[in-house]
């Protein structure tokens, strides 16, 4: 059995002048990254690869999340087109991954991850009261039954979204 997990990026930061390529985690994102990453370890959910958006925010919540699981940061694939992809693009940047990952980490950006989650989950999610199913920094997790190569919503089984914000400070 594989495991597909679909992260969202931390809360950036829009004080800063940069551009939407460039801009950073606040603080509450990098703190929220990390708390993923303790949660993964847990769980005993270390990824086996990681898929990140190339922007800063994406990246930077990538790196926190794996530190948390020992998971080298150097080790993060850089993917262009996450960057604004939408759930077609993401499923064939998954369908890619390396067939002996048993687990899956993809880091990016909303709309194409709450999308992605609808596609895979195919009716299996409850939306939750704020209407947010994907807000930053919150964590998808998928069970999948064959190679990353066939990945389909019917060979998937939605297990869980984690929200960073609801793991508290432990």
């Amino acid at each position: 059995m594989r495991e597909l997990l679909i992260l969202r990026h931390g809360k950036s930061d829009w004080s800063t002048s940069l551009g939407d390529f460039q801009r950073p985690l606040k603080k509450r994102g990098r703190k929220n990254a990390k708390q993923i990453g303790e949660w993964l370890l847990r769980k005993e959910l270390v990824p086996e690869h990681v898929i990140s958006s190339p922007a800063a925010r994406a990246l930077e919540t990538a790196g926190l999340a794996c530190s948390g699981v020992g998971f080298p940061e150097s080790k993060v694939q850089e993917e262009p087109v996450v960057y604004g992809a939408d759930e077609l693009e993401l499923l064939q940047v998954i369908r890619a991954a390396p067939k002996s990952a048993h687990r899956v980490l993809l880091v990016g950006h909303n709309p194409g991850m709450e999308d992605l989650v609808l596609l895979l989950a195919a009716g299996a999610v409850t939306w939750p009261e704020d209407g947010k199913l994907m807000p930053t920094a919150a964590l998808a997790r998928f069970r999948v039954s064959g190679a990353w190569a066939e990945l389909s919503p019917g060979g998937v089984e939605f297990i869980e979204i984690i929200r960073a914000r609801g793991l508290g400070d432990h």
